[in-house]
Formats: C-alpha cells, sequence, structure tokens
C-alpha cells in the first residue's frame, strides 16, 4: 500500500507595523506540533477547491479571517522529512496586507512577529518565510508591491518609506518624486487632502487597473 501524500497551502501574510516587516503566525490547535506557533495553513480540499490558489485563500480566511488585496504563489516546497507524518508538499503562498486591517482580530486567532526576531518553527517554516522575504524584497524593487502594505489612500512621503523600509534603504526623494509619473501606477484622488503639522498633503491610491505594475529600475 503506497503511503498517504500530505499536499497543503501554507501562506505568509506581511504586514508594516512600527515600521517593521513583520508576519502572521497562528497556534496550531493538534498534532503534531500542538500549540507551537506557526504559519497559517492547512489541507487543500480537492473537492472544494479549484487551484491552489483557491485553497489559499480559504485557509487564510478561516486560519486568521483575513482577505488579502495581494496573494501570490510562492514556492513548492517537498520532501520525506518535513512533516512527520510523510511525505509531503506545501503550496506555498505570501500575501500583504496593511496593519490596520489586523487591529480587528477580536478572536486574538493570531499573532505579528518581526520576520528577523522569528520563535522556532515547526515543519520548515523558517524557510518558507526567508523564501518570501526574498521574494517581496527582490520584487519590490522593481514593481508596485508595497503598495499593498498601504492604506487605500495614502501620501507619497507614505509610500517612499514603504519602499525604503522593504529593501532596507533610504531613497532619494527628488528621484524618487521625478520616477513615479513614469511609473504611472498611482493617481492622486481628487480633493483628498490631509492635514499635516506643515502643510496639506494630497492623498493618492494605487490605480484599479494596475494592481501590480512592473518597471524597469528599482525607484
Amino acid at each position: 500500500m503506497n503511503p498517504t501524500l500530505i499536499v497543503t497551502v501554507d501562506i505568509v501574510l506581511f504586514t508594516l507595523s512600527g515600521m517593521r516587516l513583520k508576519t502572521v503566525l497562528t497556534r496550531r490547535e493538534r498534532d503534531p506540533f500542538a500549540k507551537r506557533l506557526a504559519l497559517p495553513g492547512g489541507y487543500i480540499h480537492a473537492d472544494d477547491d479549484h487551484d491552489a490558489l483557491a485553497a489559499a485563500e480559504r485557509v487564510l480566511r478561516s486560519k486568521t479571517g483575513l482577505v488579502s488585496p495581494y496573494l501570490e504563489q510562492l514556492y513548492t516546497f517537498t520532501g520525506g522529512v518535513r512533516d512527520p507524518r510523510g511525505w509531503s508538499a506545501s503550496i506555498a503562498h505570501y500575501a500583504l496586507v496593511h496593519e490596520s486591517v489586523l487591529i480587528s482580530d477580536a478572536e486574538h486567532r493570531f499573532e505579528l512577529v518581526e520576520v528577523d526576531a522569528l520563535p522556532e518553527l515547526p515543519f520548515d517554516h523558517a524557510a518558507i518565510v526567508a523564501h518570501a522575504v526574498k521574494r517581496l524584497r527582490d520584487k519590490s524593487a522593481y514593481s508596485s508591491l508595497p503598495c499593498h502594505l498601504l492604506p487605500p489612500l495614502f501620501t507619497l512621503t507614505e509610500l517612499q518609506q514603504t519602499y525604503e523600509q522593504i529593501l532596507g534603504t533610504p531613497l532619494d526623494k527628488s528621484v524618487f518624486r521625478r520616477k513615479l509619473p513614469e511609473l504611472d501606477f498611482v493617481e492622486a484622488v481628487p480633493d483628498a487632502i490631509r492635514q499635516g503639522k506643515h502643510r496639506p498633503a494630497q492623498l493618492y491610491r494605487l490605480r484599479p487597473d494596475r494592481r501590480l505594475a512592473l518597471f524597469d529600475k528599482a525607484v
């Protein structure tokens, strides 16, 4: 008799909180590794899930109550030693949300942990997080991906700060502002102004048709 193949999805859900890149962890309800913090994950339901992305959306929603505006397949992690129950495959995904979405967790279904200060994680979840962090940082250098860590309306200063936090390097303000019209993935919101300490700031949003805009050079 052939052993059962375990096929799951695991999700690395990123947010910026306190200007630190963090990920969502949940406590496992069952063995193996019961009560340990781990990535939100679960089995693929072959009868219900149209594909792996649908499975990831369902698992993220059921484990955290969250729906991410951006969810992408990351990599498939496989092997006979990554799960003590047997040979397994995890179709990992990563997602991004603004931190305000996480404040409404009245049921305390998850914890936010800095990606650079993770506890010991079960399975190969530490490797999955590391892979997702690299993908996020690499892709942020040539796309509008960091916009999904912002609220629906944001200032250009907040946009630049988000890129800087993800990329881990300061960006020249004048160069950043000059390049934005070329990138064409954000648009000013008419009559949307935020009052600040010094002067009002125009509010922007990600263009609906540019969910993931790509460009040739880093901002």
